[in-house]
């Protein structure tokens, strides 16, 4: 069985790297927090004092962090001390050009490389029902997949190494500013004194509803719950990185740029830790208005 070997155990590696240890892989873990390393540590996984040590215990390393400078300096460091013929996946979600440098770094070093960034939420990482959008040759996919199979509930070989990558920056345009128009189109129908339930229920009627509103805000903000199951700061670090590529590759994308002003507004007044689902309230405090929130039962 494979030696694998997890960094990053925030909102998500943690629930992650929890699941692999229970379906009995060998693991070794780091973080620079070390309360979820103790917690990994109760499960059976032992402990790393640094990434080379990680990379020597490991034949798969497994990269969970928070973006691309993170990812380029700790897969450096661990294709530093892996040796040939092991295996490198990296789970976070970062710029294509990150993702093409370390594929390159790792095939001159004759390691795999996949990239396997997640889609859903934190408490999905803790159930085991995370989504993966995995960039790979077809060698390394099957390699990969058992350790994802472990992880999550839903794997998509979306093609090549950087795939994706690629698919996940077009994944979380689409989430993220699902939120801003939903901010906005909730602040409309409250400053019109409109019901929120009668409101919503008109939305997921037509064609105007979608993921955000029907599946993720009820559990959210519309409950009041703005907790971080995904940031404010982590949602406008994607909308950077999904510019930064788009102007790349040369598609103009106008709606993120615009979404990214309001992301930026909401950090600049202190909401950046806030659920980005948040947004909402964001708005109605611009709009002057009571941010709607569902009815208990």
């Amino acid at each position: 069985m494979e030696r694998v070997g997890f960094i990053g155990l925030g909102n998500m590696g943690a629930g992650m790297a929890s699941n692999l240890r229970r379906r009995q892989f060998a693991m070794t873990v780091f973080d620079l927090n070390p309360a979820p390393m103790a917690a990994l540590e109760a499960l059976g996984a032992a402990r790393a004092d640094d990434v080379p040590a990680l990379a020597r215990a490991s034949t798969v390393a497994i990269t969970m962090l928070p973006g691309p400078r993170e990812v380029s300096a700790t897969g450096a460091a661990l294709l530093e001390h892996m040796a040939p013929g092991g295996l490198l996946i990296d789970m976070s979600t970062v710029d294509p050009e990150t993702t093409d440098a370390l594929a390159a770094a790792a095939a001159a070093k004759g390691v795999g490389f996949v990239d396997a960034p997640v889609g859903r939420l934190a408490v999905h990482a803790a159930r085991g029902e995370s989504l993966f959008m995995v960039g790979a040759s077809d060698a390394d996919f099957a390699r990969a997949k058992p350790l994802l199979e472990a992880m999550g509930s839903t794997i998509h070989h979306c093609g090549g190494p950087g795939a994706g990558t690629r698919t996940k920056l077009v994944n979380n345009y689409l989430a993220i500013i699902l939120c801003q128009l939903n901010a906005e189109a909730l602040s409309l129908s409250q400053g019109f004194g409109l019901q929120l339930e009668t409101t919503l229920e008109v939305l997921h009627g037509t064609t105007a509803t979608n993921g955000q509103l029907k599946v993720n805000w009820p559990n959210k903000v519309l409950r009041g719950d703005t907790a971080p199951g995904f940031a404010i700061d982590l949602a406008h670090k994607d909308l950077s990185l999904i510019l930064q590529a788009a102007n790349a590759a040369r598609v103009p994308l106008p709606v993120a740029a615009a979404a990214r002003e309001a992301f930026s507004a909401a950090r600049a007044q202190g909401h950046g830790g806030l659920d980005f689902s948040a947004m909402l309230d964001v708005q109605c405090a611009l709009a002057g208005v009571a941010a709607p929130r569902l009815k208990t039962s």
